[in-house]
């Protein structure tokens, strides 16, 4: 959920802040830091992922003060999700996201429990980035950071009523559609925001296959392959779904049958 605060601070306040930990004794702390900053502006506490997004959405904070490991979301999928503008600075309890926090260059990284000095001067660097108009990283760069060179695990997507979490497991197939994939997960479909290279590149080459320039497989849900013309086949998954397979996809496949 999240908590409006009420305006306290002087109206002329520039950093507004969104604090975002799913415990509530974090969040306080992170507040009482900040309440000896007359520039910093906290507009808003959040106890989720879902809730950061959407406050984000709504507020357009200048910085987010975001946890990396929380229900529902966690912080790499909350920056993928909202527009780009703020800085970022992480603050976790576990050191092994440092790297990949710098790799989307996060102004900075806190690793918890930490002073209010050292936040004070991760608070330096936000407005000395600012001052320079450096704000959130590309989405592309977000998502091959919390990959970290592991295929992805699940696949998040936001449409005009909510946010879906997509298990990978569950897909049957992704296909292009211009510069979008469209997710085929049983009776579902999400449409996404992302080119199929760069979503092929993250996912697991053993289980999702390039079948056709447009399609990209998941193997468990092949049943069987039928030849269509000359050097042409298509792919029969389990429910009966039909896909193209070029010759480039069928030299792939051939392997793995």
């Amino acid at each position: 959920m999240a908590e409006a605060m009420a305006p306290e601070k002087a109206a002329a306040a520039a950093l507004r802040t969104l604090v975002v930990d799913d415990e509530a004794a974090a969040r306080a702390l992170l507040v009482e830091y900040l309440a000896a900053h007359p520039d910093v502006e906290v507009i808003a506490e959040c106890a989720d992922g879902y809730a950061a997004v959407k406050a984000a959405g709504d507020l357009h904070p200048d910085l987010l003060l975001l946890d990396v490991e929380m229900p529902k979301l966690n912080g790499f999928e909350v920056l993928e999700l909202i527009a780009a503008g703020p800085a970022v600075v992480f603050s976790t309890a576990f050191d092994r996201y440092a790297v990949r926090a710098f790799e989307i260059n996060a102004v900075d990284y806190l690793l918890k429990p930490f002073s209010a000095e050292r936040l004070a001067e991760a608070l330096a660097r936000v407005r000395e980035r600012r001052a320079r108009g450096l704000g959130t990283p590309p989405r592309a760069a977000i998502v091959r950071a919390w990959a970290a060179g592991r295929p992805l695990e699940r696949i998040v997507v936001r449409s005009p009523e909510r946010i879906h979490v997509i298990p990978v497991e569950r897909l049957d197939f992704i296909e292009a559609r211009d510069d979008s994939v469209r997710l085929k997960a049983g009776s579902e479909e999400h449409l996404k925001a992302q080119p199929l290279a760069e979503l092929e590149s993250l996912l697991d080459p053993a289980r999702f296959i390039r079948i056709h320039r447009s399609f990209l497989l998941n193997l468990d849900r092949l049943a069987r392959l039928e030849l269509y013309a000359k050097d042409s086949h298509v792919a029969i998954l389990a429910d009966g779904t039909r896909l193209p397979v070029s010759r480039a996809g069928y030299a792939r496949l051939k392997p793995l049958l």
